[in-house]
């Protein structure tokens, strides 16, 4: 494959996944996580979408973190994802309008086929990546930490890139630096809530 063949091949899947991501936030699916797939194709064609690829990814991540924080969460996240699955198949059925519905007939069930194989691959999507999610992050602190310490990371190079950009210190810089240092406590601070948690599991295996 020719080099330009390659670029237009990756611009377009770039921008597909992305547009895919942006309406997922509005639609079920996993809208973050799409959006930063996208932009992370996209980052190899474009300056722009490479400085967006590590935000929406920290904000991608810290969400799946806390989407299965809990037991209830979980079951709730499956739920929403199952139950959309049901309604999929109810609009594949397309039974005709029952006689309470108030319009045009045209506005029951509307798209029909595509609306509904769209629900039932955004649901598969969802399910696939509650299942990463729960075994990358449930009852891990360490990998909560790790998503602390990515930000902490992140917020430090921004504050660089603002020193090297401006001959005096600004207030955008002042800023990212202060918000680096809290990011950095916050990172410190789950590291050793980690470490906290997981010593009494090692200290009978140190024994």
């Amino acid at each position: 494959m020719s080099a330009a063949a390659k670029r237009i091949a990756l611009e377009t899947l770039g921008w597909v996944v992305l547009v895919a991501g942006i309406l997922a936030l509005v639609l079920p699916g996993p809208g973050l996580l799409l959006t930063f797939a996208g932009l992370w194709i996209l980052s190899t064609q474009y300056a722009w979408a490479r400085r967006w690829t590590n935000p929406v990814k920290i904000r991608a991540l810290r969400g799946a973190a806390e989407g299965v924080e809990t037991i209830p969460r979980i079951i709730l996240s499956a739920l929403i994802a199952l139950g959309l699955v049901g309604v999929a198949v109810f609009w594949l059925m397309s039974p005709p309008p029952p006689s309470w519905w108030p319009i045009d007939e045209r506005w029951w069930l509307f798209g029909g086929r595509p609306v509904a194989i769209t629900m039932i691959v955004s649901s598969a999507i969802a399910i696939v990546l509650l299942v990463y999610s729960v075994v990358r992050f449930y009852g891990k602190p360490q990998a909560r930490a790790e998503i602390d310490r990515m930000e902490a990371e992140h917020l430090a190079a921004v504050a660089r890139e603002a020193r090297s950009e401006a001959s005096e210190e600004t207030e955008e810089a002042r800023q990212a630096q202060e918000e680096a240092r809290e990011a950095q406590e916050r990172a410190d601070a789950s590291e050793a809530q980690a470490a906290a948690e997981t010593s009494p599991d090692e200290a009978p295996r140190a024994s």
